[in-house]
């Protein structure tokens, strides 16, 4: 998922400047995730060699993880990031030390073009990633760019521990560190920088994807001495396998290699001296159509295809990716395919060096299918996604984008894999060889990996509505336990706005998108009138297919709803969408919202300028302009026309009359989002919390006050990157706050102790 951009803004010139207030202060709070378990790809797990139980995990766009083998859920590192460098949590590669257990690096960056304002950056720990030095790179990196399953791009030398080396994307080449990562030079006489471009007429895909994976031989080393024997991927599907045997002296394409797809992994087994690798005909990780497994021996030279299904073959429709080797027996491989979306991906093992294969899963009688695996996801049940698929599809998937699998190099029975949603693991796999089942679950506890584009705490019933990007949303009755299902009947792949009505908060409505063929009736706006438990939808406007904002009148008599898609006017329902009618006089894609008193009046804002309806969104009439060109605003619950707008580099604004005027809050020079919880004690009026920036300092901040006094309620640990497009209070508990992140999921937070 792409970060949610917010363009340059504008201050509101037609608005009064309030009085200034005080200088912010900060109060103590304790931040936890929503339990959701997962929820994004994972395309990297990486087990140390230097201590037991010491795992690493990256995400694309939600930071980095380690381990913790007491609790076996896995803890966030890089929550320090902010906004100034929220790219950060784009996990290129992670390399924990082969030697010394209390050090890892990282390699970070979110994208190679102009989306991330900030070079990528190599970052070293002596804690074990509980504290980070960093080190900017001249160049960006693309922990969300395609490819990004390829890897590792970041290695340390298994011998002599303070050389690195780095695979850079965007053609700047193979990169080294001799200095335990703090300085680092181009190896300026490497010889291919890559050429594998996905698509240059997108932005988005028109980078070349580089140097992508290093691997060392640790049997041409000793200990303090440089390794001699040094492999590297790069993306170029005829020259796609380097090496050096100089300790990085000199460089030279390896002989007679395989051409026609690229390694996305490298392998090296020192015991019988043997490179594998994994390849494909893209660099995925959505895609993936052909590819092969190869072994190369080192002391003679020779390259052997091992491919559990040749690319050749009738029955090849994907590539190679996730690749490891057992480092107990090293004779016992592992690959997986890059992607296979139908009926699910599938995983091979051999015993015998890839002689002969086993595969997870075999064709009997179609569609009937045996299995060597059973899946127990009691852990997160959502991983089912509401689906209900036809033989010989079943649910949940073994997974998709499986480009990182790997053995614990302690444990031959241990073995994680990372996919699109989630982490699996078993502790049983030898059981695979005896000819028994091995048992799956998920293993990605503490790892929160969502996009939040909306949230809502109603005043009674659940907790807490979210609405996610790639995994629908949910309906959250106790926020430590992980959901049982997402919003379903129908499942939006992505929930891009959530209400409900002030006075009947039972009654609820979603908008979203979804990208399945077999979606029921192409189903972009939902119904729920006993609070989220059972959901419905009606009729809806033609040529939607982006869900925008929906917005449920205070009583829940009528909906007004703006789709996402250009040119898709605004458009109103009494009743259940039974049908739906264009609003008038006010712009296509407008942001909408509802008066939480009066059922007749609905709020939207387009383009920097206000408007109202007073007749259940019949018609709107143009208010205020002059306001910033993106907000967030919300109406404060039992104060009709009271309404907060968050402008992003343009402030903090409030109407008391319905939109009519805004009065700037100083002091607030930027705010992202706006929302509201229960009044503190004593007082009348609702709490009030902003992401945004006061008296310049930036952060998740409240105030008791009506904006008089703010308090800030997070410190520079707890930032979360890009987040704040979504933010509510609690109106049940003072104090408590609701915050949406773009790949750390659902934080919440109360006053600690």
């Amino acid at each position: 998922i792409a970060p949610l951009e917010r363009p340059g803004l504008q201050d509101a010139t037609a608005s009064a400047t309030a009085p200034v207030a005080t200088a912010a202060a900060s109060q103590a709070y304790t931040w936890k995730n929503v339990e959701i378990v997962g929820g994004g790809f994972v395309p990297g797990i990486e087990f140390s060699p230097a201590e037991k139980d010491l795992i690493y995990a990256r995400t694309d766009m939600g930071g980095l993880y380690r381990w913790n083998p007491s609790t076996s859920r896995w803890i966030p590192l890089t929550d320090w990031v902010g906004w100034d460098r929220w790219g950060y949590l784009g996990g290129v590669s992670i390399a924990p030390d082969p030697v010394d257990a209390d050090k890892v690096y990282a390699a970070v960056g979110m994208y190679t073009n102009s989306w991330d304002p900030n070079n990528g950056a190599i970052i070293r720990s002596s804690d074990r990633g509980n504290t980070w030095q960093i080190t900017t790179l001249p160049f960006k990196l693309g922990g969300n760019m395609p490819g990004r399953g390829m890897g590792e791009r970041l290695a340390v030398d298994p011998n002599k521990n303070s050389v690195l080396y780095f695979g850079a994307p965007s053609g700047k080449g193979l990169w080294r560190s001799t200095d335990s990562g703090v300085t680092w030079s181009q190896v300026t006489n490497f010889p291919n920088v890559g050429n594998y471009v996905q698509d240059p007429a997108n932005d988005y895909t028109a980078d070349n994807q580089g140097v992508v994976w290093v691997t060392f031989d640790k049997s041409t080393g000793s200990a303090g001495s440089a390794t001699q024997g040094i492999y590297v991927g790069v993306a170029d599907k005829e020259n796609t396998v380097y090496r050096s045997t100089n300790g990085g002296t000199s460089w030279e394409r390896v002989a007679g290699q395989p051409t026609g797809y690229m390694a996305h992994k490298g392998v090296i087994d020192p015991t019988n001296k043997l490179l594998y690798i994994a390849t494909s005909d893209t660099g995925g990780p959505y895609d993936g159509a052909k590819g092969d497994v190869w072994k190369y021996s080192i002391a003679t030279g020779t390259w052997t295809q091992i491919s559990p299904v040749p690319s050749s073959s009738g029955d090849a429709y994907f590539g190679y990716s996730g690749l490891t080797i057992d480092r107990q027996n090293p004779s016992t491989i592992m690959v997986t395919t890059q992607i296979s979306w139908w009926p699910d991906i599938q995983i091979f093992r051999s015993t015998d060096s890839g002689a002969t294969w086993t595969k997870a899963w075999d064709w009997t009688s179609y569609p009937s299918r045996s299995f060597r695996y059973t899946m127990d996801i009691s852990g997160a049940p959502w991983l089912t996604f509401s689906a209900n698929p036809q033989p010989p599809e079943v649910t949940p998937k073994l997974g998709w984008m499986t480009e990182e699998l790997q053995i614990d190099p302690f444990n031959s029975n241990r073995m994680m894999y990372g996919t699109g949603a989630t982490i699996y693991g078993t502790t049983n796999l030898t059981a695979w060889d005896a000819g028994d089942q091995i048992t799956i679950k998920p293993v990605a506890q503490g790892l929160e990996e969502t996009a939040v584009l909306d949230l809502m705490s109603p005043p009674t019933g659940a907790s807490l509505v979210s609405g996610l990007g790639d995994i629908s949303g949910f309906v959250h009755t106790d926020l430590t336990k992980v959901p049982s299902k997402m919003m379903s009947t129908p499942v939006f792949t992505s929930t891009t706005s959530v209400d409900y009505a002030e006075t009947n908060p039972s009654v609820m409505v979603r908008s979203g998108n979804f990208t399945d063929s077999d979606r029921p009736n192409d189903a972009h706006v939902a119904f729920s009138t006993d609070g989220g438990s059972n959901w419905f939808q009606g009729q809806e406007p033609g040529g939607v297919n982006n869900g925008g904002t929906v917005a449920a009148a205070a009583d829940g008599s009528r909906f007004v709803w703006a789709p996402g898609d250009p040119g898709i006017q605004v458009h109103y329902s009494v009743g259940f969408g039974n049908s739906w009618s264009a609003s008038q006089g006010v712009p296509a894609n407008a942001k909408v919202e509802s008066d939480r008193v009066n059922p007749q009046k609905f709020y939207a804002v387009s383009n920097g300028t206000f408007y109202v309806s007073t007749n259940g969104g019949q018609s709107f009439t143009q208010t205020a302009s002059g306001l910033p060109t993106s907000v967030n605003f919300r109406a404060v619950p039992g104060a009709e026309g009271d309404i907060w707008l968050a402008g992003d580099s343009g402030g903090l604004y409030r109407s008391t009359d319905s939109g009519a005027t805004f009065t700037k809050v100083s002091n607030v020079t930027g705010a992202r989002s706006v929302g509201f919880g229960k009044a503190a004690p004593g007082a009348s009026y609702q709490a009030i919390y902003i992401v945004g920036t006061v008296d310049g300092v930036t952060g998740v901040f409240r105030s008791d006050d009506k904006a008089a006094n703010w308090v800030r309620i997070n410190d520079d640990k707890p930032q979360f990157g890009n987040m704040g497009d979504a933010l509510t209070g609690d109106p049940r508990i003072y104090g408590r706050v609701y915050l949406g992140t773009n790949g750390r999921g659902v934080q919440y937070a109360d006053p600690s102790g």
